[in-house]
């Protein structure tokens, strides 16, 4: 049986979760899923490290694999919605085999499609993403309920071998709206010049 009104209760909320993990992280790589995830981010703090989706839904999980694949040295966080997760679920399989170590995810789970008038996801349902990663071969992943399952699970996720994931269970609502800029090419480009210097950054053919 589907409660559509369970997430209501949360005590997570998704600002004060994304805030914790990467207020004070400078130098973290972090990709947001579209909607509700880049917000949040955006909340904290608009800077070049950070690269939000306006797009691509299901794709969050993948870009954060070619990137920490790309840069071994460097830590990659995923930040993204169940909606997002549901869409991309196949990625996970593709992470587990590739098994970067530099590489978090996690998904702010509110069961609801927070784009499209927060109808039910599947994860309101049966569906249980942390079993799904793990079946796919994640060694750590896990569902977080509360803050002290969150305040535990915070060092692996900054700092843990992974490939790590968790979802997180946080409270279905609908926080104002703060948006990144809108421009895609200027989102990557000004990402690319953070990460590789103005020598490598920006490519004008691209």
């Amino acid at each position: 049986m589907w409660d559509r009104n369970r997430s209501e209760g949360y005590p997570l909320r998704r600002r004060e979760v994304v805030e914790h993990l990467i207020k004070d992280l400078d130098d973290l790589l972090i990709v947001a899923g579209l909607g509700a995830p880049a917000w949040d981010i955006t909340a904290v703090g608009d800077r070049d490290l950070n690269y939000p989706l306006w797009g691509a839904m299901g794709g969050a999980a993948m870009i954060g694999l070619g990137l920490a694949l790309a840069q071994p040295d460097r830590r990659v966080l995923v930040i993204t919605g169940d909606g997002d997760m549901l869409m991309g679920m196949g990625s996970l399989a593709t992470i587990a085999l590739q098994r970067p170590p530099n590489l978090s995810i996690i998904v702010l789970d509110n069961e609801r499609y927070g784009e499209t008038g927060m109808q039910a996801t599947h994860t309101a349902g049966p569906v249980n993403l942390a079993e799904v990663a793990h079946a796919c071969g994640f060694e750590q992943a896990a569902t977080i309920y509360d803050a002290d399952e969150f305040d535990q699970a915070t060092p692996a996720i900054l700092e843990g071998e992974g490939p790590i994931f968790f979802d997180i269970k946080i409270r279905a609502e609908e926080p104002p709206l703060i948006l990144p800029p809108r421009d895609g090419a200027h989102l990557k480009d000004r990402f690319r010049m953070a990460l590789l210097g103005p020598a490598k950054g920006v490519n004008p053919a691209i």
